[in-house]
């Protein structure tokens, strides 16, 4: 789904890993989109795809991004 917030597009996703499901997002502007990168750990589909809404709108708005529950560790 794509979303827009004040003229700026982005696509929440998530993807699942095992039990658990990884929230990210991508800022889509001028023909081409930019990953925000992957954010953390959740244990259902619907917290995931809100936390990447939140984070993805935090971004774009210059607010401090929120912090996920559990961290993904290199």
């Amino acid at each position: 789904m794509i979303v827009y917030l004040g003229g700026t597009a982005f696509e929440p996703m998530v993807t699942r890993n095992g039990n658990t499901f990884v929230s990210s997002a991508s800022i889509l502007e001028d023909g081409h989109s930019t990953s925000l990168g992957k954010w953390g750990f959740f244990a259902n589909e619907d917290c995931a795809i809100d936390f990447a809404i939140r984070s993805a709108t935090a971004f774009i708005e210059g607010n401090e991004l929120p912090v996920p529950p559990v961290r993904l560790s290199a």
